[in-house]
């Protein structure tokens, strides 16, 4: 017996591969065009992301493609299983949207199809969602991430104007994972090699000279770094709130599947924690 959503699912966009393209040894675009891309539409966040929709393994579903029949109709094990990824870019003139893939070899779901995935293949998606800007009024920018966040970094640095003052911190695996980014903010490019995720981030956002007036911050990757950066900024800095973009895009230990389950339980209790110690 099939099991019901509890709320209607929204249309899935139905898109082609254009292009791909290896962009450094762990990261692969994959560029998305097509017809059913017109009714695609990304507004002004440079954060956006789109759920990718992969098929259950040896399930065929009928067309036209319709995610709430297949909620209704197939068991929840044979729904199609999301993976989640920030835009790179959008191009509306020529509807084209990028995505970067982290590679990891054979390991995870949309790593190893990224890789093998050719022109003219067919990739359906939800979204853009997506919540985080640049924000203009401020007096400067600071933007923290691993490479999952590499992504929505560079889509905010490329947003910012020329006259913006930013600090950015990108830790990468090492100097082969370096991108060119089209700003003039100078990227500080933290090689992690044999240190954990988050460790020179986390020592370079706390001995950074942090610059006067309001602060706009961008603090993505992975949970444990991104929970201690979260203390450091709200807590020591006492930066307010609403001035913060800080989340977990990932967590170590666990697949993206268990990480959603488990991550508005877990945001909720660190921040809780974190407001109440920045309050005392």
């Amino acid at each position: 017996m099939s099991e019901r959503p509890a709320g209607r699912a929204r249309k899935a966009h139905s898109a082609q591969v254009i292009r791909t393209e290896r962009l450094t040894p762990h990261m692969q675009r994959v560029v998305l065009g097509g017809e059913g891309l017109a009714d695609f539409a990304a507004g002004t966040c440079t954060d956006h992301y789109v759920k990718l929709l992969f098929p259950a393994e040896g399930v065929t579903y009928p067309e036209p493609f319709d995610l709430q029949r297949i909620r209704e109709e197939f068991p929840r094990d044979q729904w199609p299983v999301t993976r989640t990824y920030t835009v790179r870019a959008w191009d509306p003139e020529h509807r084209e949207l990028t995505l970067d893939f982290v590679i990891h070899g054979d390991e995870g779901l949309a790593g190893p199809w990224a890789v093998r995935v050719r022109p003219g293949e067919t990739v359906r998606f939800m979204g853009p969602g997506g919540a985080y800007a640049p924000d203009a009024s401020a007096d400067w920018h600071l933007l923290a991430g691993d490479e999952s966040a590499l992504p929505a970094i560079a889509a905010a640095l490329e947003a910012l104007p020329d006259s913006a003052e930013a600090r950015a911190f990108v830790e990468v695996p090492g100097p082969e994972e370096e991108q060119k980014i089209d700003s003039d903010v100078n990227v500080v490019w933290l090689h992690r090699g044999d240190r954990p995720v988050g460790a020179a981030l986390l020592e370079a956002v706390r001995t950074l000279d942090f610059p006067e007036g309001r602060v706009h911050a961008f603090v993505h990757g992975e949970a444990a770094f991104v929970k201690e950066l979260r203390r450091l900024l709200r807590v020591e800095r006492q930066i307010p709130r609403e001035n913060l973009s800080i989340s977990g895009y990932w967590r170590l230990g666990h697949n993206e599947d268990g990480w959603q389950a488990s991550k508005r339980e877990w945001n909720a209790r660190i921040e809780a924690e974190q407001e109440g110690a920045s309050a005392a």
